[in-house]
């Protein structure tokens, strides 16, 4: 009767039908075939292989070494980050943000993600949710109890939601609306035009609409916010995050910005859930906050050769694209006569050692795509396509 067969203990149902991330088991699967000998090239993940500023990583280092800087620290964040966020964002956005108050640093952004849902849904909750779009937002409803209501984007609609038909609707019980751009999975940006339209939305609607803004500085010359738009703080947060413009994806620093009561809100439960970040990591993401513009240029110029790169890729696969998108990744369609976007990428994984993402995994609306990360040296993009082309 002592046997592990007779211990009963399940999951949660609060896990319910929210499977593990599809790359995690991708990933795995990708390991299993390198440890066979097989070396395949992982064009999937948007995970930066570029070095952050040294300036950063100095900064990381000469503040480890003072042991006052190994404590415990504010669940705010340190006043240095928060004043520099608030500078970036008065710089490069021009948004007027009040470090004081008005942002809540995050040990990343898909932290602020959860923290944000379980801040504010209650059992049975609505959720407005981009079709494509990032799989967390999905997930992270799910777990917060909250009901997923997906709204559509599409490439002849430039892959913004149609407000005035989702107006029509009964969004009675809606309470947040996640949005995102530029856009991932698609590179699309948004005119401002649409984001006064969209705020005009939430306040008609009674929505919490949060525009989760992490590529705003990749192949983008003009960054944009928000909350840029007047009124925007009543109804509006951003994520932001210095995983992918300052190459410090690891290191797991982001911010929520905002009005304070939406701010206190979402504090009241990240100070349940953590104590604060390591105070040097803070102090060299805030000199990562100061780097000018010819840092971004710098990393534009390599990612628009990278780009071309992939363009060729996409072309060896007679995928169409926009050579406009933003971010770090490119966004293609795949030939018509290819059942979806999975089958493309198991076949080329299975056959040419190379892994691209099907769009399907981000929603229905992207089966017919596929997506190509930025992330690698030219070099492999060459290799990937000698592979493909074979």
């Amino acid at each position: 009767m002592n046997s592990i067969e007779h211990i009963k203990i399940k999951a949660s149902e609060r896990l319910g039908e929210v499977k593990e991330y599809y790359f995690s088991t991708k990933l795995r699967e990708i390991a299993q075939m390198n440890a066979q000998g097989k070396n395949v090239l992982n064009l999937g993940i948007g995970s930066p292989d570029l070095s952050p500023h040294p300036s950063i990583i100095r900064s990381l280092h000469d503040h480890s070494n003072n042991p006052r800087n190994h404590a415990y620290q504010n669940y705010k964040g340190i006043p240095e980050l928060r004043n520099g966020f608030s500078e970036w964002y008065k710089k490069y956005f021009n948004v007027e943000i009040n470090p004081e108050n008005e942002i809540l640093p995050l040990i990343g952004s898909k932290e602020g993600i959860m923290h944000i849902s379980m801040s504010f849904l209650n059992e049975g909750d609505e959720v407005l949710v981009p079709n494509p779009g990032y799989p967390a937002y999905a997930a992270v409803t799910k777990l917060a109890g909250g009901k997923i209501i997906p709204y559509s984007l599409t490439e002849e609609h430039n892959w913004l939601p149609k407000l005035k038909e989702l107006s029509q609707k009964d969004l009675s019980r809606v309470k947040i609306m996640w949005v995102n751009y530029p856009n991932m999975p698609t590179g699309a940006i948004a005119p401002i035009s649409f984001f006064e339209e969209l705020i005009q939305f939430g306040k008609e609607h009674g929505i919490l609409i949060i525009n989760d803004n992490p590529y705003a500085f990749i192949l983008n010359n003009n960054p944009t916010s928000i909350l840029s738009v007047t009124g925007a703080k009543e109804t509006a947060l951003e994520l932001n995050s210095l995983s992918k413009a300052q190459n410090m994806a690891g290191w797991r620093m982001g911010a929520l910005l905002g009005k304070k009561e939406f701010i206190d809100i979402v504090l009241r439960f990240k100070s349940n859930m953590d104590s604060g970040m390591f105070k040097p990591l803070q102090l060299a993401a805030t000199k990562a906050l100061q780097l000018d513009r010819k840092w971004y240029d710098d990393l534009n110029d390599i990612y628009r050769e990278r780009q071309k790169q992939v363009f060729k890729i996409m072309d060896s696969l007679s995928c169409s694209y926009d050579k406009n998108q933003k971010g770090m990744f490119v966004w293609g369609k795949i030939p018509s006569d290819i059942k979806d976007g999975f089958e493309l990428s198991d076949k080329i994984l299975y056959q040419n050692l190379v892994f691209i993402t099907p769009g399907g995994i981000f929603g229905s609306n992207g089966n017919h795509y596929i997506r190509i990360s930025l992330c690698s040296p030219t070099e492999i993009f060459e290799q990937a396509l000698d592979r493909i082309k074979s």
